[in-house]
């Protein structure tokens, strides 16, 4: 009711804005056509039609601009109460178990495991959170040191493989270094959050078979890149650059279904041009898989 409601609300505002517009026009050839040899006067009322229409098209769009700000802050907001309600949902459902029922060690020790991995989602959510509220403060310094990037992207794989319980083929990991080693200079914990959110987008949007290629790639003295291919759902063309942009989520029905706050994508993106490198998305459509691609300066090391 309320997505429809400021959909209504564009519409009217767009139609106003419109119909100011004509009405602007209307009043400004007739003005002319009255008062065509009055020269100072014409020119003096197309200086005032101009910033009029002008006014008039900021206002409007001023107005869309919030309505669906809005409404992606209300996504948000429901998005992050169900990652949390949910998981903590769980865990009161299994400590009431635990409290009023007699259980054997092995479904107590099942209980824990369960109630440790809602409480581990409950942590990645209020920390996906914190670490958006960081990135927008662009004057935020980041602590520097050495880092081996292929190295972080294997306990980052280490990590992911372990938490979703993916068989050995599901993650591909490759290296084309050539001489020497991927070294970056930046936050090691930063970092490893950026290629965090990029394999566990990669892993919810595989539609059905888990089928992740990732590479750590030389590109020049200077650069170094990594490359993380799926072969999930896609994404359209026209939303490839959107995705980065805080709250976004693309809009089709299939991801919609998948849970999330849309933070993701703007934390890498935060993280890596605080870096002073870039990130960018590739996909051929719906249905095609996609790639997302960060490079970043290679570290200049002492010999």
């Amino acid at each position: 009711m309320r997505f429809s409601s400021r959909r209504k609300s564009v519409v009217f505002f767009l139609t106003l804005g419109i119909c100011l517009v004509a009405l602007a026009v209307a009043l400004n050839v007739g003005w002319i056509l009255l008062n065509w040899r009055e020269v100072a006067l014409l020119v003096l009322g197309v200086v005032f039609f101009v910033l009029l229409i002008v006014g008039l098209i900021l206002n409007t769009t001023f107005l869309i601009r919030e309505i669906r700000r809005n409404e992606q802050h209300d996504a948000f907001i429901n998005a992050v109460t169900h990652e949390l309600k949910t998981p903590l949902t769980s865990i009161r459902l299994y400590l009431e178990t635990l409290q009023t029922r007699a259980l054997s060690n092995a479904q107590r020790s099942e209980f824990y495991q369960i109630m440790l991995a809602d409480s581990d989602r409950l942590l990645q959510t209020v920390e996906q959170v914190l670490r958006a509220g960081r990135a927008s403060h662009r004057r935020r310094q980041v602590s520097l040191s050495l880092i081996d990037l292929g190295e972080l992207v294997r306990e980052c794989l280490d990590l992911i493989r372990t938490q979703y319980n993916l068989h050995k083929d599901a993650l591909q990991y490759t290296e084309a270094l050539g001489e020497g080693r991927a070294q970056v200079a930046g936050d090691p914990e930063e970092l490893r959050a950026a290629v965090s959110n990029l394999l566990d987008n990669a892993i919810k949007y595989s539609d059905r078979e888990v089928r992740v290629s990732v590479e750590v790639t030389t590109l020049d003295a200077k650069h170094v890149a990594v490359r993380i291919s799926d072969r999930g759902v896609g994404i359209p063309r026209t939303q490839l650059k959107r995705i980065f942009r805080r709250f976004y989520r693309v809009q089709d029905n299939f991801m919609q279904r998948v849970k999330g706050t849309g933070l993701g994508l703007f934390i890498v993106r935060s993280i890596v041009e605080k870096h002073g490198g870039r990130v960018f998305a590739e996909s051929a459509g719906l249905g095609q898989g996609s790639t997302f691609t960060i490079h970043l300066p290679r570290a200049e090391t002492s010999r």
